[in-house]
């Protein structure tokens, strides 16, 4: 049994082992950015700019009920979160403004978790102008900065920043697969896996501190570091294994890089018209018409697709072609998903020379095409006799040297079905299926800071046997990895884990 001296001892020499630089708060985690002033009510438009049919205006902050009143003319607050429509006039002139619905959310169930207003009114500019100089004209409100909104909702606890995140790739989702990814993790998916992942290393941080101050007094159980060094390896393999994701999830949200390459008219132009169902390369019989890469966002099947049409590639003199040729080049290079267009054309009459024609000609556009996403397409197949055309694609079919083909006519538009399913197949591939399986990671800062969680676990088992302190402060590195994802980092949540698991100072 303790002495309470003692036990305030381990308190205090815990904190400063845990090394920690943010302010240790009892009970709730700790943000790493500080947040506005408390006393603010900001005010600002949160529906879309231009004209509609209705705008939203928000208030937050402890005059949004003053606000309120001012405005809308009431002398006591409507029940909250329903709807009541009244007349809009301006507090000093008590000009009538508009007549919409005005909606009160008490704090903290609001979005920002303080006092919140939203007038729902007609989306005119001149409407909302007069609404936004009338809240302007009040005491002690101010316009939102940028973001303030959901910058106070993660300060009051209601999003962390994966969300935040999620939220901010909801409002700017262009595709299928992009929305469900987005609801994905603003729902918290990715929270829950990356807030598990903590939980863990809070315990077994927890356990090795415990172990460093009472190992000597015996009051910690056998086998406690063998538990730790268990834990520790399952969560490093883990994470190792949400990082070998290919980068589905960042290509998912971003879109997926397709750049279309080849020699000079092989109808490189004519594809990406075709593709983006207007003409937005020059086509001409001319070789070499296209000098710069021209770029289109596209939804393939849902996904997002970024589109890149490319200098043909050949040696040329000329030197604006020439650096049109370097560009498309590095295009190639950077490419999630290459489209190598190829003139049937040219093909040898022999259609069992094909495959290794094509093979040495895949060599001249994709240096490194083993480790390279790619498809072949034959195009102008409408020059060629069709029996041609089907024996060319069994023996290609049946050569696994090539990768997969498709015989279309740009022209004709025959063969074009087939190659979009196959294009579809070959992109969701790249992406992924955002609701199947864990959440994806889907910033490069997530990436980053994983990468450093993993590193630090090796910190621990390097340090295991020989220094424990120093591997308990890998331990600490891998847990401040994971809270710079969330925005969270907790102290004193490892101090409860100590004393719940162990009764120290009982």
């Amino acid at each position: 049994m303790f002495v309470a001296g003692r036990s305030s001892l381990v308190l205090s020499v815990s904190r400063l082992r845990l090394g920690f630089r943010f302010p240790i708060v009892l009970g709730k985690p700790v943000p790493f950015c500080e947040g506005p002033a408390a006393s603010d009510t900001v005010f600002a438009l949160s529906s879309g700019q231009g004209r509609c049919g209705v705008a939203v205006v928000r208030v937050s902050g402890p005059s949004s009920q003053d606000a309120l009143r001012s405005i809308a003319g009431l002398t006591r607050l409507p029940s909250p979160r329903t709807a009541l429509l009244r007349s809009l006039v301006h507090p000093q002139s008590k000009e009538l403004l508009d007549r919409g619905l005005v909606l009160w959310f008490p704090g903290p169930h609001s979005f920002t978790g303080e006092d919140s207003v939203e007038f729902h009114i007609h989306g005119g500019p001149a409407v909302i102008t007069g609404i936004l100089q009338a809240l302007g004209s009040l005491p002690g409100l101010r316009p939102a900065e940028a973001g303030e909104f959901t910058r106070r909702a993660f300060h009051a606890g209601k999003l962390d920043l994966t969300e935040i995140e999620g939220m901010g790739d909801l409002i700017h989702a262009e595709t299928e697969a992009q929305r469900r990814q987005a609801l994905r993790q603003m729902a918290g998916d990715l929270a829950c896996l990356y807030n598990g992942w903590s939980q863990q290393l809070k315990q077994s941080l927890a356990h090795v501190e415990a172990f460093i101050d009472f190992s000597e007094g015996e009051l910690i159980e056998d086998g406690v570091l063998n538990q730790v060094d268990s834990a520790v390896s399952q969560l490093r393999v883990e994470v190792e294994k949400h990082l070998s994701d290919e980068r589905k999830g960042e290509r998912l949200r971003g879109g997926v890089q397709v750049v279309i390459a080849g020699a000079t008219n092989v109808g490189k132009s004519s594809l990406f018209n075709t593709l983006c169902q207007r003409p937005a390369a020059i086509v001409s019989p001319v070789a070499g018409t296209t000098r710069d890469v021209l770029e289109m966002p596209l939804d393939i099947g849902g996904f997002p697709v970024l589109l890149g049409d490319t200098a043909g590639l050949r040696d040329t003199a000329d030197c604006v072609e020439k650096e049109g040729v370097h560009r498309a080049q590095l295009m190639v290079e950077q490419a999630d998903l290459t489209l190598v267009v190829v003139d049937s054309a040219l093909l040898p009459g022999d259609p069992l020379r094909a495959p290794s024609v094509l093979s040495r000609y895949l060599k001249t556009v994709l240096p490194d095409e083993k480790d390279k996403q790619c498809l072949l397409i034959l195009n102008k197949s409408d020059l060629l006799p069709k029996e041609h055309i089907a024996v060319i694609q069994r023996v290609l079919e049946q050569n696994s040297d090539v990768p997969p083909v498709s015989i279309l006519s740009c022209y004709t538009k025959e063969g074009l079905d087939d190659f979009l399913t196959l294009l579809q197949a070959r992109v969701k591939a790249l992406c992924g299926d955002p609701l199947v399986s864990s959440p994806s990671l889907t910033q490069t800062r997530h990436r980053s800071h994983l990468q450093k969680c993993v590193s630090a676990l090796g910190e621990y088992c390097r340090y295991r046997e020989s220094d424990l302190a120093l591997a308990a402060d890998g331990l600490r590195s891998a847990l401040t990895c994971l809270g710079r994802i969330t925005g969270k980092v907790d102290a004193e949540e490892i101090l409860d884990v100590i004393f719940r698991d162990f009764c120290i100072g009982k």
